[in-house]
């Protein structure tokens, strides 16, 4: 294992120390699953001091550096230095009903070198409290799981494979193109999961947990560290159309070196049925 940078030690403490309040939280929130209130203005409480956490961390660490966040939205800092992306908690859904289901992500984002908007992701780091898991990534310094290397799965066979989606829900997706994508890979492959944190399932797909995921209309904090370390464990990550742009969150197809053209390919004959 390469040793961790000063980079990745700082999204580390940052996610660590932010996981710990959410722990609490998490301990509370399901109390207040039986409460007349209900749980909805706590979570949204605790998503903003998790994303307080994180920013003040890291703000203190690279002072110049810009943000762009979930709750916060964008703050710009050097015009000439990097950027972060931060998740605090992907899978609110998850905690507000008491399911330990969820992570927080953090991404850095060079600027590109002819100064015209961002160029690639550089560090990632996918932390989930409840497990203590703590999957980062560097670019051209591979995928890692706490000190254990990741590599994508080597299944060949999509009969073996097992999928991850994120379905659609009220007021957000395409239900009509989703079932149209389900419909395809339902019938060739082992098995559809749907547990409702994006960054966690790119980080499981990286650990060899799944053999693929697929979603549209995400944002780039819940995908930016995610695409990273997918990569890095030797997966690809594409839009619909077979692009790779360095954040793919409109539209995103992960798969591992083995299955990426294979699913790919039926996504397109699924779309073009429409």
């Amino acid at each position: 294992m390469p040793a961790k940078t000063g980079l990745i030690s700082v999204m580390e403490r940052a996610a660590r120390k932010a996981g710990v309040r959410l722990r609490r939280d998490f301990s509370e929130v399901e109390h207040l699953q039986i409460s007349k209130k209900g749980p909805a203005d706590f979570v949204s409480k605790a998503d903003q001091k998790a994303e307080r956490t994180i920013y003040d961390e890291l703000l203190h660490a690279r002072p110049d550096w810009s943000f762009l966040m979930e709750e916060g939205g964008e703050i710009l800092g050097d015009e000439d230095s990097p950027r972060w992306i931060i998740d605090p908690l992907d899978g609110t859904s998850n905690f507000l009903h008491a399911i330990p289901h969820f992570a927080i992500s953090i991404a850095v984002q060079e600027r590109r070198l002819d100064g015209k908007g961002w160029g690639d992701v550089i560090a990632a780091m996918v932390y989930q409290p409840l497990t203590d898991e703590s999957f980062w990534a560097e670019k051209s310094r591979g995928a890692w799981l706490g000190e254990r290397r990741l590599r994508v799965s080597g299944r060949k066979n999509l009969n073996e494979a097992l999928l991850a989606t994120g379905t659609p829900y009220k007021g957000h997706g395409d239900f009509k193109e989703w079932h149209k994508i389900f419909d395809e890979f339902g019938p060739k492959v082992a098995g559809i999961r749907r547990f409702g944190a994006a960054s966690l399932d790119l980080a499981w797909l990286a650990a060899g947990r799944y053999d693929g995921f697929w979603e549209s209309g995400l944002q780039p904090w819940d995908t930016a560290a995610g695409c990273l370390i997918v990569r890095e464990a030797g997966g690809f990550v594409t839009d619909f159309k077979g692009r790779s742009p360095v954040i793919c969150d409109d539209q995103l197809l992960a798969s591992t070196d083995m299955l990426h053209s294979r699913l790919h390919k039926m996504l397109v004959n699924a779309l073009r049925s429409q």
